[in-house]
């Protein structure tokens, strides 16, 4: 296996290595998070029978970076009411953590940033910090309606934060680890989502609400409190919510990929090298943008009510009895085929019920009995 040409400090000092690796990653986060808006209003618009953007570059390919350059000259405006630092530092406070994750990511074998032992420890702290940036920007416009969206995003964030780590620290009792090259390289053979089914289930469906996508996207939605939390913010200070929100949707489909699709290790990136490492990891995480891309075109969103009681009536449940299964074929070191079975019988039930309840017409026998002696005036 050929070794990959920057597993070694640059130039034998590491911290010029850190801060080249860090300005790497960033470039080509800023172009992925310019081609995600480009390839996600093409998705949508084919699902849509419409045709996106077609006028801007060849196909409609320099739309993003016209929409940047529009969003850079834009005038900044800042409320008279705001709370001046508050407002101005949100958007840092949101972006910053994103930024973060991306530091402990595998992109290839022995690869990253940096290789943290405990990454996905540290992937699980850094994430929470986004709350705080969500909440500066409610409450720092001086405005009810964003103070309502930061109130409403929080809840959200705080509450599916819960069923995401619970479902991460599952695979994590199988694998034995939070190193996530280590976890990558225990699926060389099979990834972990063929033994931890639910645990996939949980985590998709967290993660769409951690990055307020359809159906759980009632905190900015436009016909929901006009915008959300960031409804006052314009011109650069907006872009960096926008480039937040894609740079945190290609660092979940990575984090995602590595954790449940075998990341650069299935199937033979260890014996075909660093090339195909690459090639895993982008094909993988493409794969989990689509399936976002697609859950957005298709699925209705939820009210503020049904958004919190799916969390704390079922996900939670479900995400703490699978810790509880996993724990009890691990203690009596009951076969790996018997777990998957039981993970697989579960993610069945659970989407099933998903299904079966959405299906289910809603009842207006209460809705009939309240006008049931109500006056009706003559005309």
């Amino acid at each position: 296996m050929s070794e990959f040409p920057f597993a070694d400090p640059f130039f034998g000092l590491s911290w010029l290595d850190a801060i080249i690796r860090i300005v790497i990653v960033v470039l080509v986060m800023t172009l992925v998070v310019v081609y995600l808006t480009y390839g996600e209003r093409k998705v949508v618009a084919r699902f849509q029978m419409r045709l996106g953007p077609t006028r801007t570059g060849p196909i409609g390919l320099l739309q993003g970076f016209a929409d940047a350059i529009k969003l850079l000259i834009k005038e900044d405006v800042r409320p008279r009411n705001a709370d001046r630092w508050v407002f101005e530092f949100a958007p840092y406070l949101t972006f910053i953590p994103v930024f973060l994750v991306l530091v402990a990511l595998p992109f290839a074998q022995d690869w990253g940033v940096r290789n943290l032992a405990l990454g996905m420890f540290f992937v699980f702290a850094v994430l929470g910090l986004n709350i705080v940036g969500v909440l500066m920007a409610g409450l720092g416009s001086g405005n009810k309606y964003a103070l309502l969206g930061g109130v409403r995003a929080a809840a959200q964030m705080i509450s599916y934060e819960i069923p995401l780590v619970v479902a991460l620290l599952a695979v994590a009792m199988v694998a034995g680890t939070l190193d996530l090259n280590a976890i990558v390289g225990m699926q060389d053979s099979r990834p972990f989502i063929l033994i931890q089914p639910l645990a996939f289930v949980i985590f998709f469906t967290a993660m769409l609400s951690e990055l307020h996508r359809a159906p759980f996207d009632i905190p900015v939605a436009e016909s929901e409190i006009v915008g959300g939390y960031f409804v006052e913010y314009s011109g650069i200070r907006w872009s960096m919510f926008q480039l937040a929100e894609y740079a945190s949707l290609w660092a979940f489909s990575i984090f995602g990929s590595a954790i449940f699709l075998g990341g650069w290790a299935f199937p033979f990136g260890e014996d075909w090298g660093w090339g195909w490492q690459l090639v895993l990891t982008l094909i993988k995480s493409l794969i989990m943008i689509m399936l976002i891309f697609w859950v957005r075109a298709t699925l209705p969103r939820l009210r503020m009510d049904q958004l919190m009681s799916f969390c704390w009536k079922a996900l939670i449940e479900v995400s703490f009895a699978l810790l509880l299964v996993n724990g009890l074929f691990l203690y009596y070191d009951w076969p790996e085929p018997i777990l998957a079975a039981v993970n697989w019988v579960g993610a069945i039930l659970f989407l099933g019920g998903i299904y079966l309840r959405a299906a289910r017409k809603p009842s207006t026998k209460n809705l009939v009995g309240s006008y049931k002696h109500a006056e009706v005036p003559n005309p």
